[in-house]
């Protein structure tokens, strides 16, 4: 009988191919982690080593957003009074927010300012819950131009008006940021309430 001859295996299923296909799929893996590692970092709303988003050109509020008590309420431009006091929506319409048109708009640098009814005669108003948003959740704020700046609560505080620190609150900031005020503490029918709700937030996102 003449030996069968034996067949060479394919070189696709020989060792040596194995261990360069398992040496290569590692390397890829290695990259694929190293640029989704990157990419998370740089989102612009990941926290800790974020990329800030570039502050966006001047354009008027329309809309302020907040997902997470669900207000979406429309906004009027405030100015200061006579008393260089920032005026606050008639109380004739508590559904109002109302920005400082003279201060920075949404996504712009600086420091915004926007206040809102905690209460009227007629019942709640569209910060009655203010207080209650946690930090991380978002502050939406629509502009004329039809973009969104998008802010991340930092912290809420509630201070006296007999010791209100306007430095802290109305201060200059070298990045976009927001103030959110109300009425808060306890109700006076004579003085009104005895402290305000301030929200602390930063641009975290535009679109």
């Amino acid at each position: 009988m003449v030996p069968r001859r034996r067949s060479r295996r394919p070189w696709y299923r020989t060792r040596a191919y194995r261990l360069v296909r398992t040496v290569m799929i590692v390397a890829v893996l290695a990259t694929l982690v190293r640029c989704g590692g990157h990419e998370q970092l740089t989102a612009p709303d990941q926290a800790g080593g974020a990329a800030p988003p570039r502050p966006l050109p001047r354009s008027p509020a329309t809309t302020l957003r907040v997902p997470s008590l669900k207000i979406d309420a429309p906004i009027i431009g405030m100015r200061l009074g006579p008393d260089r006091q920032l005026g606050t929506p008639p109380l004739d319409k508590p559904k109002l927010v109302g920005w400082y048109q003279d201060g920075p708009t949404p996504g712009e640098k600086g420091t915004a300012i926007a206040v809102g009814h905690r209460d009227t005669k007629t019942g709640p108003a569209v910060f009655a819950a203010l207080a209650q948003v946690d930090r991380g959740s978002h502050i939406e704020a629509r502009r004329a131009d039809g973009r969104t700046a998008v802010y991340t609560v930092d912290r809420v505080k509630v201070f006296d008006k007999s010791k209100f620190p306007d430095k802290e609150v109305y201060g200059p900031s070298r990045r976009p940021e927001l103030r959110v005020l109300t009425c808060g503490g306890l109700f006076n029918r004579r003085t009104g309430y005895t402290s305000n709700v301030v929200v602390f937030a930063h641009l975290t996102a535009t679109r």
